[in-house]
């Protein structure tokens, strides 16, 4: 058993399933834009519920979404996030 005292480490590499994980996001956010839905919604209701639904077929974005668990996407957005803003 671990100690839940001691803070855990998560180490996801890119292209562990065949892609970037930021590159599929972007290819998400256009499938769900193109269908006329608000990317940024879907992609958190996704995170959230883990339901796939709220992911587009459209240009096989449900497919490309789901080769990355949810951790995975949401360190990514997370990191993409503060490298942004924390420049300086």
């Amino acid at each position: 058993m671990r100690n839940l005292s001691e803070t855990q480490q998560m180490d996801y590499q890119l292209d562990k399933n065949g892609g970037d994980v930021n590159e599929i996001i972007a290819h998400v956010y256009k499938a769900l834009k193109e269908k006329g839905y608000n990317p940024v919604n879907q992609i958190v209701g996704y995170i959230l519920s883990g339901d796939p639904t709220y992911i587009t077929g459209h240009n096989n974005a449900r497919s490309l979404i789901s080769k990355f668990e949810r951790d995975e996407l949401l360190e990514e957005i997370v990191s993409t996030y503060l490298k942004k803003t924390m420049r300086g």
